[in-house]
């Protein structure tokens, strides 16, 4: 008898069509639009595997409504749309896409880092409305990123990769994470730093630790006060790690140079955030893995865990 297995997100066809041979589906027939919290309540009251999106959340409440789930696959390698200890309670596993992701979003937080250093989508603005008149000395001035320091917090796989590009701008790179990289630090000469030293002496912070308890809220206004005035914020990890009001306040009041976010608190972003009003935030769609190339691997990696569960093999990638 085949699994039923739910699929929050209308995916390619043929991703999805090889999983017909072990079980019963049933997708959410939408591409852009999250699934209704209350029908996706409804269609996992007699699923057994969940597949789902980081824009869904697997919680008490869900699980509740979900008597025969054995296995949640998450289309991300980040998972703090899942509770991990609710499911654990329950004996339900859980899988991610960890690896396949790391070179496609380290080079996006590349990608954000020189557009906000260099004032990349304000000088497009500023082409367009008209407002290129002439040349200027000071004219749309950015930041040198070749030659400065780069603090990254959270030294993880993504970090790691971030870092080894750091060194092809002859930077400097210090970072800070629960344990130490001491092979990283010998191969590529990282510096270890505590969270405060590398708030006080970069000229580009890097968010790339993990969202959970201990990292919500880290870097609220004290931590801001530490960074330099003309410091340069990116976050490509997680939202909730910053808290936006503070970060807000800090860049209206001139004490950082710039802020690039490829995520938010709440997502989607609303358009009148106050952050949004300010002409030195570059602020994407939380597009960190969107590579062709990449999108699939996740997929893929998804199908391989879910055609192993179907088969009544061992899963691997599991959230611990």
């Amino acid at each position: 008898m085949k699994k039923k297995l739910f699929i929050t997100r209308k995916f390619p066809a043929h991703i999805v069509e090889p999983l017909k041979e072990n079980y019963d589906i049933k997708q959410w027939e939408e591409e852009e639009i999250v699934i209704p919290r209350e029908k996706l309540l409804a269609a996992v009251a007699d699923c057994e595997v969940l597949w789902v999106t980081i824009a869904d959340q697997v919680d008490e409440e869900l699980l509740l409504h979900a008597p025969n789930l054995k296995l949640v696959t998450n289309l991300a390698v980040g998972y703090n749309n899942i509770d991990v200890k609710a499911l654990r309670k329950r004996g339900i596993m859980a899988t991610n896409t960890p690896g396949v992701l790391t070179n496609t979003t380290a080079d996006l937080v590349w990608g954000l880092l020189l557009a906000t250093a260099r004032r990349i989508p304000e000088s497009e603005r500023y082409l367009r409305e008209g407002k290129w008149k002439s040349w200027y000395p000071m004219q749309l001035v950015g930041k040198d990123v070749s030659g400065s320091t780069i603090g990254i917090i959270g030294m993880g796989r993504i970090g790691q990769a971030v870092a080894r590009r750091a060194k092809g701008f002859d930077m400097k790179i210090l970072y800070n994470n629960r344990r130490r990289r001491h092979e990283a630090e010998e191969m590529y000469g990282f510096q270890y730093v505590s969270l405060e030293d590398l708030l006080k002496q970069s000229d580009f912070v890097v968010i790339m630790t993990p969202f959970n308890n201990d990292t919500v809220g880290l870097i609220g206004a004290e931590k801001l006060a530490l960074m330099k005035d003309d410091a340069v914020l990116i976050n490509a990890s997680r939202g909730g790690i910053i808290d936006e009001n503070a970060l807000y306040d800090t860049l209206k009041n001139g004490k950082l140079w710039a802020a690039g976010l490829d995520v938010f608190e709440q997502e989607p972003i609303a358009l009148d955030h106050p952050l949004l009003t300010l002409p030195n935030v570059v602020a994407l769609p939380h597009i960190g893995s969107a590579s062709l190339q990449t999108r699939t691997a996740m997929l893929m990696l998804n199908v391989k865990e879910l055609t192993a569960y179907g088969q009544g093999k061992a899963v691997t990638n599991r959230i611990d």
